[in-house]
């Protein structure tokens, strides 16, 4: 008769597929909703608010919670131990692991909230680190974040906004990654580079698919670019205006057929 304690059944009637994130919400037992994630011979669960596993580290919401009040303690001369690097590893695989499956269930909110967690842990852990190697450990892996978090900020903003500002967003990802290599020089490997190009992909997808000409944002750019500095005060006055008359009912909405899957493919 097989265990109760084993997971059988939850295995043989959900198939592990080797490259995609197959993830779901299910019903706990005390009737909280909670995240799985397939994984090679077994799955995660993770919760959907605060620390995914559920625990209170040292009382703080998070591990990153709980270091900031240390700094806050000890003063800005705080320098991370062993053990809270290690500490702060495994929450850094923890927020990795639900922004994964928040972005296949397409919640896009929420896969935006948990990369700004770890783009904030990672400045955190870059001026507090007692270790360079163990601080480029971490920032190798920034690029990978942030292309996340633009991503999923721009597929949220086009539900919510249409795709105009959809656009700005990505936009605005693409200025942070060129400021990201900057600090690195590396700024000769910005237009090559894969999650760049990535990113200008989705941005002229969408660009496309909703026939969008170039945006009032993109106007502005050029025209402060070529010193038409009249154009551009007509132009910041019409993005005010713009900010203050348009509501969420005028603005377009994805095309009939249209997934946001097709856009974050790119």
């Amino acid at each position: 008769m097989p265990s109760p304690r084993d997971i059988d059944s939850v295995l043989k009637n959900w198939d592990y597929t080797p490259g995609e994130v197959n993830a779901r919400r299910v019903k706990a037992r005390n009737g909280r909703e909670v995240l799985q994630m397939r994984v090679d011979m077994g799955l995660l669960q993770m919760e959907t608010d605060r620390r995914p596993d559920g625990t209170r580290p040292h009382g703080a919401e998070t591990y990153f919670d709980y270091l900031v009040g240390e700094v806050i303690r000890e003063g800005e001369g705080f320098e991370l131990s062993d053990e809270q690097c290690s500490e702060a590893d495994r929450e850094f695989v923890q927020f990795y692991h639900r922004r994964l499956c928040w972005l296949s269930l397409r919640e896009y909110h929420r896969a935006a909230k948990d990369a700004d967690h770890s783009l904030a842990f990672m400045d955190f852990v870059r001026e507090h680190s007692p270790d360079h190697d163990w601080t480029l450990s971490h920032e190798q892996y920034r690029p990978f974040v942030l292309f996340h978090r633009v991503q999923a900020g721009a597929l949220a903003i086009l539900d919510d906004d249409g795709p105009e500002l959809a656009i700005a967003e990505i936009n605005r990802g693409l200025e942070e990654f060129r400021e990201l290599f900057i600090r690195y020089d590396a700024e000769d490997q910005f237009e090559t580079d894969e999650l760049v190009q990535r990113l200008r992909e989705m941005r002229e997808s969408v660009r496309r698919r909703f026939e969008v000409g170039q945006t009032l944002d993109e106007q502005l750019a050029d025209a402060v670019r070529c010193e038409n500095y009249e154009l551009a005060a007509e132009l910041r006055d019409q993005l005010r205006h713009n900010e203050v008359s348009t509501g969420p009912s005028s603005r377009p909405r994805k095309a009939r057929g249209d997934s946001d899957a097709d856009l974050s493919r790119n």
